[in-house]
């Protein structure tokens, strides 16, 4: 293969920039924008410029290169899909706004694929027709849409974005099961060549469906899941897919529940300050409307309900809070005095920290009133029990019981043991060894490629600017000309020699740029290794910088060369 020209900063479609986008909240969106990897074209779509499709290119490579290795198939689907393969899922109304529709001019209903499981059955189902065609997995690389309603965070989160998604057909369990722990170990050296710091966490599978489900997080600040990690023990989970099991406790000696008078104290923390006893103590009951009707969600008074667990729970159903004029409906329903005894035509579901045998201070459905020594399973009836609090820092792990701990995190891959669910809306059969039709089971898994650059840029940048890891860099080397004539024809005769010995090479060339702009501009774009021709460029002398350590050192031509190609 050709070695790769040497690209010089004079003619480079790049231009980097000293300031901050002024509507840039994140680190890599700052960065990737100043350093002239990515512009803006709408709100969520972005342009990658060459340095940017570099990198992009290379992650890619990694994970083409790693699936292949699986023994994968690389197939590529339309982005433009029809209507139909999803009414027949049934995600067509499930996914909600975030799905593009459009028509076509006769009227037809096509999306533009946020995943693509629909598609990959029917084409296995065309393809394969008999046992022996099994196992097979296949994937694509390809852009993906959603239609986010506030696309944030640069390429973090955009309405266009470049995903890996492969799915397994098998025709036993025990087959998805191993195809699954295939795609577990490909992620983990995909990741690991990316340079990428990770944790598998348990996860929901969402409206994905299926069993099984793990996420690849990446620890940042700018993340937007959160996840457990335990000091003790291996367990970790996105907060979403902790629960816990429900441990009822002996109530008999609770004394009756008695109505005690509570004025102007609707909330948790107006009832608690009159009674002066912790919020611990008080029952919370959160009133929500799924599918219009209305369902009532008990917690200890002192967690808040986590909305996406609710919303994942009754999922596809749309869940909303009540408003007033559904108070306004039900004289029953007492707004800021609602308690789970004697309430009627309502759903109750209780966190498991509100197990039999508990007692609380709790609405008594009445203005002014609660009760007190109110006792789950005696005195009102719990429907069912669903994990539905925020998790909290110190929260015991669900393993070995040590507090766990909280850290923001970027999802950049998601792995589903999806089982029958599209094979069995799609009728996705082969013919079985006995002759005998044998329905598919499917998994699912994504590599979120465009993400994955934005999360390295957020793990591994400094106050300079990137520092990207070699196997992704724009370049394995960036030579900077100081300035003079001398040092500008030093830098481009060691560049090419550089690029014969088979490194990627960016050079600055540009005349008129002041040494101190260069400099800048070579920390700002975060190649790994920075070889400048400065003062010793007449004794043929070049600077090696570590871009990462800030080490130098001072070597010859021959000498760089050899480091550099080692």
């Amino acid at each position: 293969m050709a070695n790769a020209p040497v690209q010089r900063m004079s003619n480079l479609m790049a231009k980097t920039l000293r300031d901050d986008p002024a509507d840039a909240e994140v680190l890599s969106h700052k960065l990737l924008v100043r350093a002239g990897y990515v512009r803006r074209t709408a709100a969520g779509v972005w342009t990658w410029l060459p340095l940017g499709k570099r990198v992009l290119a290379n992650v890619e490579r990694i994970v083409r290169e790693e699936m292949d290795a699986i023994g994968a198939q690389e197939v590529l689907l339309p982005a433009l899909l029809p209507r139909e393969p999803y009414d027949a899922t049934g995600r067509w109304d499930e996914y909600g706004p975030e799905l593009f529709r459009l028509q076509d001019r006769r009227g037809g209903d096509y999306l533009l694929g946020p995943t693509h499981e629909e598609i990959f059955t029917l084409i296995v189902k065309d393809q394969a027709s008999s046992y022996k065609d099994l196992p097979v997995i296949l994937y694509q690389i390809q852009t993906k849409f959603r239609d986010e309603a506030r696309p944030r965070a640069g390429i973090l989160r955009g309405r266009e974005f470049l995903m890996k998604d492969s799915y397994s057909f098998d025709l036993e369990d025990e087959g998805l099961a191993h195809s699954y722990a295939l795609h577990r170990q490909a992620y983990q050296r995909i990741f690991e060549r990316l340079g990428l710091d990770y944790r598998i966490c348990a996860a929901t599978a969402g409206a994905m469906g299926g069993s099984k489900s793990e996420e690849f997080l990446a620890p940042a600040a700018a993340g937007e899941d959160t996840f457990a990690d335990c000091p003790n023990c291996d367990f970790a989970a996105n907060t979403e897919a902790i629960s816990y099991e429900l441990q009822p406790v002996d109530g008999s000696a609770v004394p009756a529940a008695e109505e005690i008078p509570t004025p102007d104290t609707p909330t948790i923390e107006t009832l608690a300050a009159s009674l002066g006893v912790p919020a611990s103590a008080t029952l919370k009951n959160l009133l929500v409307k799924v599918g219009g009707e209305i369902v009532a969600i008990g917690v200890p008074g002192d967690r808040e309900v986590d909305m996406g667990k609710v919303e994942a729970h009754f999922a596809p159903a749309a869940v909303e809070l009540v408003t007033a004029d559904d108070f306004a409906d039900r004289a029953d329903l007492v707004r800021g005095y609602v308690g789970p005894q004697g309430l009627e035509k309502v759903t109750y579901i209780a966190d498991p920290r509100v197990a039999p045998g508990t007692a609380w201070i709790t609405g008594a459905n009445k203005e002014h009133t609660h009760a007190k020594n109110v006792v789950a399973g005696r005195d009102f009836e719990v429907g069912e029990y669903v994990d539905v609090v925020v998790v909290q820092e110190g929260d015991p792990c669900p393993k070995c019981g040590t507090g766990l701990k909280l850290d923001r995190a970027i999802e950049i891959g998601h792995i589903f043991q999806l089982g029958r669910k599209y094979a069995d809306a799609l009728k996705l059969d082969v013919l079985g060894q006995q002759g005998k039709p044998v329905r598919v089971t499917m998994g699912s898994y994504g590599v979120g490629v465009s993400r994955a650059v934005a999360a390295l840029a957020e793990q591994t940048a400094d106050e300079q600017g990137l520092c990207w890891p070699r196997e992704v860099a724009p370049a394995d080397v960036h030579v900077v000309a100081a300035g003079k004539a001398l040092q500008t024809e030093l830098a481009l005769d060691v560049a090419e020699k550089l690029a014969s010995a088979g490194l990627r090479v960016l050079v600055d060339d540009r005349a008129g740029v002041s040494p101190g702009v260069k400099f800048t501009d070579a920390e700002l774009i975060g190649v790994p290794k920075i070889l400048v021709a400065g003062r010793r460029s007449a004794e043929g002398v070049l600077e090696l910088k570590d871009r990462k350590t800030g080490e130098r050192e001072e070597l010859t031509v021959d000498e760089a060369i050899a480091r550099l190609a080692d």
